[in-house]
């Protein structure tokens, strides 16, 4: 991946991708919120957005019948724009909360001393405050729920603020994120139905496993420096039996997702696309190596296809019902 190493003249952090829009066309006093939120690295959005809108999905497609239209089968777009902007606001608000808890640490890692606040590019005080502004955000979307899910977003925030300190303390810290990063999977259905039933709880515990399985991948890209400065992971953790793990966190995650769709009575084409992407997560099993970074990332990333194979299949098992009597 072209990096490019900077905390001083250029303004970016070491692991930075170049050429991002964020540099493009951004004023250089913005680039350091912009990486406090991580705008510059999507995929923590993409990764939190999915369970989102696959509990949105299956909630939409959750017993249906013959008679059922298109459209009553398919998720909301409001649900989906929401649950979009939701997902940048938060997951930008988590991490420069994950930042200033952890300004210490990342002083000591070389793949993070040079973000915003270790680097002195930002105050803790401009930290805050624009942590608060993205919080905002996100209070403004999940004010547009009913009031179930929006008690049940509140919620959340617990877990979320003790996700930081995990780390610290457990060599689980990765579960922690999973219930904190898999929170959607309740707030789709709840959105939808008002309440959380089996389907939804099956799919958040399906998504925690996921969860944990490739955030152990990219937690491998710090596990030397991690052990020393005292960092606990479950890549720490695994170590050379990091591939037996993801087997049984990738297969547990699809064994979970399978029961939550015919917990729903999902139309049966949606297991399609279980099937593609339990493929594409044995391939990230069968080529990974734990001790290059670059390609832990690179995997680490490519979980995002995972999400849209799932809510594709959704989509197509909702399609499925509704022309099905046509043919």
């Amino acid at each position: 991946m072209d990096t490019i190493q900077s905390k001083g003249a250029q303004g970016r952090v070491a692991d930075a991708p170049s050429g991002h829009w964020v540099y493009r066309t951004l004023p250089r006093w913005a680039w350091p919120y912009a990486q406090l939120a991580r705008w510059d690295r999507p995929i923590g959005w993409v990764l939190l957005l999915w369970p989102c809108w696959w509990s949105a999905a299956l909630a939409a497609s959750a017993y249906a019948r013959p008679t059922d239209s298109l459209v009553s089968l398919l998720p909301s777009p409001w649900y989906l724009f929401l649950f979009l902007v939701g997902a940048i606001a938060m997951r930008g608000a988590g991490c420069t909360y994950n930042d200033i808890v952890d300004e210490d640490i990342d002083a000591k890692v070389e793949r993070t001393r040079s973000r915003p606040l270790p680097s002195g590019q930002v105050s803790r005080k401009q930290a805050w405050a624009f942590l608060v502004a993205q919080a905002l955000i996100g209070l403004l979307v999940l004010i547009q729920f009913n009031s179930f899910a929006i008690l049940l977003g509140i919620s959340s925030l617990a877990v979320v603020a003790a996700y930081p300190f995990m780390k610290r303390i457990t060599n689980w810290p990765q579960l922690v994120l999973g219930l904190a990063f898999s929170w959607g999977a309740l707030m789709g259905w709840a959105a939808e139905f008002g309440d959380i039933d089996g389907p939804a709880i099956v799919l958040y515990i399906g998504s925690i496993l996921w969860v944990i399985g490739y955030d152990t991948i990219y937690a491998h890209q710090d596990r030397e420096d991690d052990a020393l400065v005292g960092v606990h992971s479950t890549a720490r953790l695994f170590g050379d039996n990091t591939k037996s793990w993801l087997l049984g966190l990738y297969g547990g995650a699809l064994m979970c997702f399978a029961i939550a769709f015919a917990a729903a009575e999902a139309p049966m084409p949606a297991l399609a696309g279980l099937i593609a992407a339990g493929a594409h997560m044995m391939r990230q099993i069968a080529v990974l190596d734990i001790d290059d970074p670059d390609q832990c990332l690179k995997l680490f990333k490519s979980n995002g296809q995972v999400g849209w194979m799932i809510f594709l299949g959704l989509l197509g098992g909702a399609v499925w019902v509704a022309v099905k009597p046509m043919l």
